[in-house]
């Protein structure tokens, strides 16, 4: 990260800069793997779709008694999404991700 920038915004957002300055290696990972397709990891299409289902399911309940209810109803949904996923749709094609892989190493 930039010296100029910490020292701009380090008295005002002490938080942020530390999170940042933790992060910044970790959050930049995936220039490690220039092969992906940019179409399927440009668009926030899917995270849209998925929180407009979960938005429907729990609209249909409305009120929820206490919080860990929402987080079963939301939990459950998402264990479905993802067997489906994992069996069904293949969203990055498992060649290529282990392509990528044996080239990293």
């Amino acid at each position: 990260m930039s010296h100029s920038m910490i020292k701009q915004y380090e008295n005002r957002f002490p938080k942020a800069i530390e999170v940042l300055e933790e992060g910044l290696e970790d959050s930049l990972a995936f220039y490690a793997f220039p092969e992906l397709d940019a179409r399927k990891t440009a668009s926030t299409n899917m995270l849209e779709r998925l929180n407009k289902e979960i938005r429907r399911r729990t609209n249909v309940v409305g009120i929820f008694p206490n919080p860990d209810s929402y987080l079963r109803l939301v939990t459950t949904y998402l264990m479905e999404y993802a067997e489906d996923w994992s069996v069904s749709r293949t969203y990055l094609n498992p060649q290529s991700i282990q392509t990528l892989l044996q080239k990293a190493a």
